[in-house]
């Protein structure tokens, strides 16, 4: 296994503050340093960065992306049990680590980031990390404050985040990531590299900004996605008539069939869908 720095291995820190993973935190803590080391690395250059980490647990992509060279880590974490061994990873790297205890979907990253470049990197809480990618990439301001995210999570979440039209994946989180956003799954990670080892295996998907999106508004663009979706195995004739009764006409003005269902649309079309239908009044 690989030695990053001279700071003890993670199983000997974990033993040291006795942090047995929480479930109900989402917690499944990677302990083997190539992999973080890995993860680190796809990023891209740290150097003149701050990296956003969420739920770092005890340290090991935060030790990784010091050692790699990031110009400084702002970390958020829940657990204050965590709180200990993150303030030795802080000291072993002065003034380059900054902890900040509580929840990341309350806190503003622009605000804690300060300005600058920055990307986010983390091995994220199974229990929130969809929610906390969507806030990243649906982000009203565009380009967003971030350059890059390199992210882990259950490899189905990632599937989902790349997936193309007319595979089983393809879905609301597709579309979004795919309108504003480059990039997809990196690579997969063994159950075997965890403690406790879940129960899926995982992935590490990597995004940058398409920095000249479609023309949308967003908020059209997810409630026709929201619409079209949650009702996916109906044409979509059916599952959009709850936003207009004109919605047989509206799709066909988008040039598209109404008989169509939502998995067979690429971006572009939901795209047209979502400006004819907020154009009609309908969003």
């Amino acid at each position: 296994m690989a030695q990053i720095d001279d700071l003890p291995p993670l199983r000997d820190v974990i033993a040291a503050h006795g942090l047995n993973a929480k479930k109900s935190l989402g917690q499944n803590f990677l302990l083997d340093l190539n992999l973080t080391s890995r993860i680190a690395r796809s990023a891209g250059s740290l150097e003149d960065h701050t990296i956003l980490e969420i739920g770092p647990g005890p340290g090991g992509l935060t030790r990784a992306l010091l050692a790699a060279g990031a110009k400084k880590v702002v970390a958020i974490e829940k657990d204050s049990r965590c709180l200990p061994a993150l303030a030795e990873i802080a000291y072993h790297y002065p003034g380059r680590l900054e902890v900040i205890e509580g929840d990341a979907l309350e806190i503003d990253p622009v605000a804690i980031t300060g300005g600058g470049k920055v990307r986010i990197a983390a091995n994220l809480p199974y229990n929130v990390g969809t929610q906390l990618l969507i806030n990243w990439i649906t982000t009203p301001d565009w380009p967003p404050f971030w350059s890059s995210l390199t992210l882990m999570f259950q490899k189905e979440v990632g599937e989902r985040i790349a997936a193309a039209p007319g595979s089983k994946a393809y879905g609301r989180l597709g579309v979004l990531a795919g309108w504003r956003c480059n990039g997809g799954i990196l690579f997969d990670i063994s159950p075997k590299a965890f403690t406790p080892p879940p129960k899926v295996t995982s992935a590490v998907v990597h995004l940058t900004p398409n920095p000249a999106p479609l023309p949308c508004n967003l908020s059209s663009l997810e409630k026709l996605t929201a619409a079209a979706f949650g009702q996916r195995r109906k044409m979509l004739r059916a599952s959009l008539k709850s936003l207009s009764p004109d919605a047989e006409r509206l799709i066909e003005k988008a040039g598209l069939k109404p008989t169509a269902r939502a998995e067979e649309i690429d971006i572009a079309g939901f795209v047209n869908l979502a400006n004819t239908f907020h154009a009609a009044g309908a969003l």
